[in-house]
Parts: C-alpha cells; sequence; structure tokens
C-alpha cells in the first residue's frame, strides 16, 4: 500500500492555519497538483469537492472527495471519490515552536493491476505531502 507523509511548523497561530487548509478552496494556492477546485455539497464533515488534479501529460484527472473527519483546530481527514487512485489523506494540527506543527499523510489500497502504479503512485504522493513547504510560504509571506 502506498503511503506517504510529512510535516512542517508553520509560524501562525492554529486556529488561523486549521481554517485555511479546512477551506479547500484554497488548495489551488498551495498544492501544484491541484488545477480546479469548489465546494459541491456540505460544510464540514460530509462535504463534497469537486477537484482537477494534474495528470500524466498535463491531463485533467477528476479527483472529487469527501470530507469524512473535521475536528475543529486538530484533525480533517478526506477520501478522494473518483479517479484511477481513490487515495485517503489526513491533516493533523499542533502548536509547536509558537507555530503550528502542520503533518500531511496519504495512502492508497490498490488491488490488482492497479499493483503495479505502486511506484508511481508512491511519487506523486510524496510530491503532494512535500507540499507542505508551499503551504508554510503562503501562510507566512
Amino acid at each position: 500500500m502506498p503511503a506517504a507523509e510529512n510535516s512542517i511548523v508553520v509560524n501562525r497561530p492554529r486556529a488561523d492555519v486549521f481554517a485555511f487548509v479546512a477551506d479547500h478552496e484554497n488548495d489551488v494556492k498551495w498544492r501544484p497538483g491541484v488545477l480546479d477546485i469548489a465546494r459541491a455539497s456540505g460544510e464540514g464533515q460530509g462535504a463534497v469537492y469537486r477537484q482537477g488534479m494534474k495528470g500524466p501529460m498535463g491531463k485533467r484527472i477528476d479527483a472529487d472527495f469527501e470530507v469524512t473527519a473535521y475536528q475543529e483546530g486538530s484533525h480533517l481527514a478526506f477520501r478522494t471519490l473518483g479517479g484511477p487512485v481513490q487515495p485517503e489523506g489526513s491533516y493533523r494540527f499542533e502548536d509547536a515552536d509558537g507555530g503550528t506543527r502542520v503533518t500531511f499523510a496519504l495512502n492508497a489500497n490498490l488491488s490488482g493491476p492497479q499493483k503495479l502504479m505502486s511506484p508511481m503512485v508512491r511519487r506523486s504522493m510524496s510530491s503532494q505531502v512535500g507540499a507542505l513547504e508551499n503551504l508554510k510560504q503562503v501562510l507566512e509571506g
């Protein structure tokens, strides 16, 4: 099962960092693989977002997702509803060094022929969680 995780400390209060990340429409500002995103329904846990991700050769791939956990200020989780690989992910928020430690984790269950895609999926997920550096720059800039 491919998985990736990254943590970073953002020099901003936890409430601010959580609010920015929890509004997934901000993802285009810091996640380079996101081409477009809009909330389709709901708020908090159960919210559904329509999302387009950059796929092979720049092709747009549908990667809609549902928020599966929403704990104000501390935890968000989601599961992808479409696309060839449907990862699940989470964000954890903790006070750290006068700022906020954000941990972004992704994992994907691949079965059958999908297992052949495992190295590519792992690289893609590593790139996605690595984008936390962009979050830090956006929020501290």
